[in-house]
């Protein structure tokens, strides 16, 4: 029920009452559903997004493109698996185009994160190459907009 899923990647906090008035649905329904789900394993985690900025914490995140040699038969798999096994490591994606993984790293300052690169990362045998790229910003988060001050971006006119 793709409807369900949408509802609780938009915000798990809701009861599972009010995602049946939302649906239509009785509430013994969606709450058969959403323990099926994790069950299955379809309903992986859920998150509380933080804006950490605001909380005062000291955070440096940066995505490293990574050029590896795919490994017989396991191909790109081995490779990534020993990446997000570190525990800096908070995505791993596998890309087309001139890269083929998507590191994305936390820290808590710029040198742990080039360190974690330079000792860490680039020493895997198949590393071919790595390109940290450091976020400067953060606009949006798992589809949520973070430090959202919607005002009026109209001109002030003056006689």
């Amino acid at each position: 029920m793709k409807e369900l899923l949408d509802l609780l990647e938009k915000d798990y906090r809701q009861s599972p009452e009010e995602m049946a008035l939302m649906l239509n649905r009785p509430a013994t329904e969606i709450s058969a559903l959403i323990e099926k789900f994790q069950d299955e394993q379809i309903i992986v985690k859920y998150q509380t997004i933080i804006d950490w900025e605001k909380a005062g914490v000291d955070r440096v995140t940066a995505v490293i493109e990574v050029k590896i040699t795919p490994q017989r038969e396991v191909g790109f798999d081995a490779i990534a698996e020993r990446i997000y096994r570190y525990p800096e490591v908070r995505s791993v994606y596998l890309m087309s185009g001139s890269y083929d993984l998507s590191v994305a790293v936390e820290g808590t300052s710029l040198r742990e994160v080039a360190d974690f690169v330079s000792t860490k990362l680039s020493t895997i045998d198949g590393v071919v190459s790595t390109t940290t790229n450091f976020m400067l910003k953060k606009y949006k988060y798992a589809g949520v907009i973070i430090n959202d001050q919607e005002e009026e971006h109209r001109l002030v006119v003056s006689p």
